[in-house]
């Protein structure tokens, strides 16, 4: 699964999607959306796909919407992103991040050099972000006279604050990667983020599989719930893996001291 714009492997039940317009920065342009997209709808029904990391090539990660590009292709570029098919809650440019917390396994984010606006969006969907300390955030897009409209309303305020999703919305400031560590924009900072992603994908590559896919439902779905409703939830999801063949694997592997070896779901 290789595109112009898009780089996907999968080794070891762990697919590594790397975006590859190094020469632009990674910047973010129509063939860029729309490869990305269909990597992450093909991964989201690989069986077996355990776990994702997210990188870019070259020197950033990526440095947002390529304004060049759009702009030479007049309307047309940009109506395509904000198009919504019948059926579908989410457009083009919000797919490219709702696609990685949609994704039924985790997904990392390794980030170097920038994130910056679009960049950023798309690594707020990731379940786990490692960045170098030095790396560059941005909530970009009111410099240019826009509000984030790729997904970040339903995304960044799960991470910080809400005066903090505001300030950094409002005033576009870059902040370091060891100050998007402090506030919980980043889950923790590391010499080698892609190295760190790619450790941390392998080791849940390792676990029960669908012990793993309930895990982040369960995360996820419990956000926002009331107690009762989400003890329930809790419950519920529980029964679906209890005395299951894969759950007896996990318990024999620990009691045998030995490598479980898993079925996909």
């Amino acid at each position: 699964m290789t595109s112009e714009r898009v780089q996907v492997s999968v080794d070891q039940h762990v697919a590594h999607v790397r975006l590859n317009r190094p020469d632009k920065r990674n910047g973010l342009d129509l063939p860029m959306f729309e490869a990305l997209a269909a990597a992450g709808y093909r991964l989201a029904h690989e069986s077996g796909v355990r776990a994702v990391v997210l990188s870019g090539n070259g020197s950033v990660f990526c440095a947002g919407l390529d304004w060049g590009s759009f702009l030479a292709h007049g309307g047309n570029a940009s109506e395509r992103l904000l198009e919504r098919p019948d059926g579908r809650r989410d457009n083009l440019a919000q797919r490219v991040s709702r696609t990685w917390a949609d994704m039924p396994v985790p997904v990392i984010a390794a980030l170097h050099g920038v994130a910056f606006g679009g960049g950023l969006q798309i690594a707020l969907g990731a379940d786990i972000r490692y960045a170098h300390p030095a790396t560059q955030l941005s909530v970009m897009e009111i410099r240019y006279g826009l509000i984030p409209d790729m997904g970040l309303s339903t995304l960044l305020p799960r991470l910080v604050r809400d005066d903090v999703a505001k300030e950094l919305t409002f005033t576009g400031r870059r902040v370091s990667g060891e100050e998007a560590a402090r506030i919980g924009l980043v889950t923790r900072v590391c010499e080698d983020p892609l190295d760190a992603a790619l450790d941390t994908a392998r080791l849940i590559a390792a676990q029960a599989p669908r012990a793993v896919r309930t895990a982040k439902r369960l995360l996820d779905e419990s956000r926002g719930l009331g107690v009762a409703a989400a003890l329930r939830l809790e419950t519920e999801l529980q029964r679906t893996l209890l005395a299951g063949s894969e759950q007896m694997e996990a318990v024999m592997a620990v009691m045998e001291k030995r490598p479980a070896v898993f079925e996909d779901p």
